[in-house]
């Protein structure tokens, strides 16, 4: 299971370090389609992901989750190295067609049991069970009515949340609604490139509207089901900045940041959507989805705001010479993926990139969190941030991946100094414990700070996650 030995990480005697706020959560994370497999067992229908992975050109090697890591049948062993490296908390995802496989209507007690089994097994552990209800694996049931595009979809999930914490709620705590819905609607309505791929900016802005809403109408069925449980929705803000000072290029950020940050946020704590968002995508769409009283159910109080971060961006006004620069593969920088951004263009970030090809800049994640906490002064989380790099195992089975340690240190120092800041930072999860199904790039990256054999399953701790369990050991990251 192991190669790095976990008592060689650095010495909390010796080390200078950066002590996090005592009660500080350590874990990591995981989604429901990229690891656990059995995606035909014990009465799981397919979705969207499936649909999408199993269609030739979608994603990288024809690979799909069918398997994945297995996880559904060797979650003790997983929970067993999650144990090992002392982890204190761990967030994964349950999966809406395992649990209600027709969409709606009756749960289905073998799903339902899966997770029983997964929290008990945690809680034997003492690792602190956060669950998120949707990680982007939405029933195809559903989607051949409109997915997200339709209302509907918005109130069953709600009552997906309800079944699912009647069944959980005595033993989990800690629950979030949606992961990324930014991604669900601009990725997979907008660009086409993620699940169920669409590719309509006005599809894209009213599955943002409906991800929104179902988290609206799950925040209240969750409040009352499990009354003193933390409530949170994690989205995936970004630090965009300007090529230059210039009027044109801080207007390209503000239409960048409104559609990634702004579009989420103010709906989620102000109960409005920003005038200037709905003004540029005016062309795009009428807004018509939007319906009275919405707003209100979206700013239902939560506890906590979940922020995942990898990298920041660098835009500037289009001025119509040559080709608008792409972004992580996701469109031509603007379009359908950015619905009324046609004279913004992204630019590349300079300096070291990961294996996705995404800047390293850790900076952008110290200025997020300070923006975030001043702009809403809601506690927040680190609910993702991670790095794939090309690991390779050396002959002694060892997994040196030295880049990822070096990521690692540099933002959680980040984190550190935000904390430093004065923003109330309560936690921090990892993407990811295990290398896995990487949506669209398959199997080719990876994130884990645990090496997968994907043919045998076999499971080795990298050197990165020696250096994380003795961060969590210590409450610190080693300088």
């Amino acid at each position: 299971m192991t190669s790095t030995d976990l008592s060689t990480a650095t010495s909390a005697a010796t080390t200078e370090r950066l002590t996090f706020p005592e009660g500080f959560l350590w874990g990591t994370a995981t989604a429901s389609y990229q690891i656990e497999g059995a995606a035909a067992e014990d009465g799981r229908t397919p979705s969207i992901w499936d649909t999408f992975s199993h269609t030739p050109g979608k994603v990288a090697g024809g690979d799909t989750g069918d398997v994945a890591l297995d996880h559904y049948h060797r979650f003790a062993e997983d929970v067993g190295l999650m144990a090992t490296l002392g982890l204190q908390a761990y967030r994964f995802s349950t999966a809406w067609p395992r649990i209600v496989p027709d969409g709606a209507g009756a749960a289905n007690r073998a799903g339902l049991d899966f997770y029983s089994r997964l929290v008990d097994r945690l809680l034997d552990a003492g690792i602190t069970p956060v669950v998120t209800l949707y990680h982007w694996d939405l029933p195809q049931v559903l989607q051949d009515k409109g997915g997200w595009t339709n209302r509907d979809t918005a109130e069953q999930f709600a009552d997906y949340a309800a079944l699912t914490a009647a069944a959980l709620g005595d033993r989990v705590t800690r629950w979030t609604t949606l992961n990324e819905p930014w991604c669900s609607a601009f990725l997979g309505y907008g660009a086409g490139v993620h699940a169920p791929g669409r590719t309509s900016g006005a599809e894209a802005l009213a599955a943002a509207h409906h991800l929104l809403l179902g988290h609206g109408l799950a925040t209240q069925a969750l409040r009352a089901a499990v009354p003193a449980a933390q409530l949170s929705i994690t989205i995936n803000p970004a630090a965009v900045r300007p090529a230059t000072p210039s009027a044109a290029d801080i207007a390209a950020v503000r239409k960048v940041e409104g559609l990634q940050n702004r579009l989420w946020l103010e709906p989620l704590f102000r109960g409005r959507y920003p005038d200037d968002v709905r003004a540029f995508t005016a062309g795009v769409s009428d807004w018509s989805h939007v319906h009275d009283g919405d707003l209100a159910i979206i700013s239902t109080p939560i506890d906590v705001l979940g922020v995942n971060y990898y990298s920041p961006m660098i835009v500037a006004s289009y001025d119509g010479i040559g080709e608008r620069a792409r972004v992580d593969g996701h469109g031509d920088g603007a379009g359908e993926t950015w619905p009324g951004c046609e004279d913004v263009q992204f630019l590349d970030v300079p300096g070291p990139k990961t294996a996705m090809g995404w800047p390293i800049d850790a900076g952008g994640l110290a200025d997020l969190l300070v923006a975030l906490y001043r702009d809403y002064g809601t506690p927040l989380t680190i609910t993702e941030n991670g790095a794939a790099f090309a690991d390779t195992v050396d002959e002694d089975g060892r997994i040196r991946d030295s880049a990822r340690i070096a990521y690692l240190r540099d933002h959680l120092t980040a984190a550190h100094a935000a904390i430093a800041a004065g923003v109330d930072l309560r936690g921090y999860f990892l993407w990811t414990l295990m290398d896995n199904f990487e949506w669209a790039y398959g199997y080719a990256k990876r994130f884990g700070i645990t090496y997968v054999d994907f043919e045998t399953q076999v499971r080795t701790l990298k050197d990165s996650a020696a250096f994380y369990a003795d961060t969590v050991r210590h409450n610190g990251v080693a300088r």
